[in-house]
């Protein structure tokens, strides 16, 4: 694969809006470069029989059991709201939508 070169770094920092002094040009050249090498060496090792993965372990979500346990009137919840209408806290709109 062939190195990327300084100007398409200047053409990357334009698109990016990203003013760039020469030397850092220079730099971002070269560790560009270093990041599609290694992209490309990921993809050389990568089989098509090996399906795409986000993790290395598989994950497992932990559910409990839902349980009824005591808890707090509607009453008392909301007795302590600076507003409460139909048995819910009363906020502020903040859409100008109907509900």
């Amino acid at each position: 694969m062939s190195a990327i070169t300084r100007d398409e770094v200047v053409h990357l920092a334009r698109l990016s809006r990203l003013a760039l002094g020469d030397d850092e040009l220079d730099h971002l050249a070269a560790q560009l470069d270093q990041i599609i090498s290694a992209v490309a060496r990921v993809q050389e090792v990568a089989a098509e029989d090996i399906p795409p993965t986000s993790h290395a372990l598989p994950l497992t979500n932990v559910y409990r059991p839902d349980e009824v346990r005591p808890s707090l009137t509607p009453e008392q919840a909301l007795a302590g709201a600076p507003a409460a209408e139909d048995q819910r806290f009363r906020v502020p709109r903040i859409l100008d939508e109907e509900a």
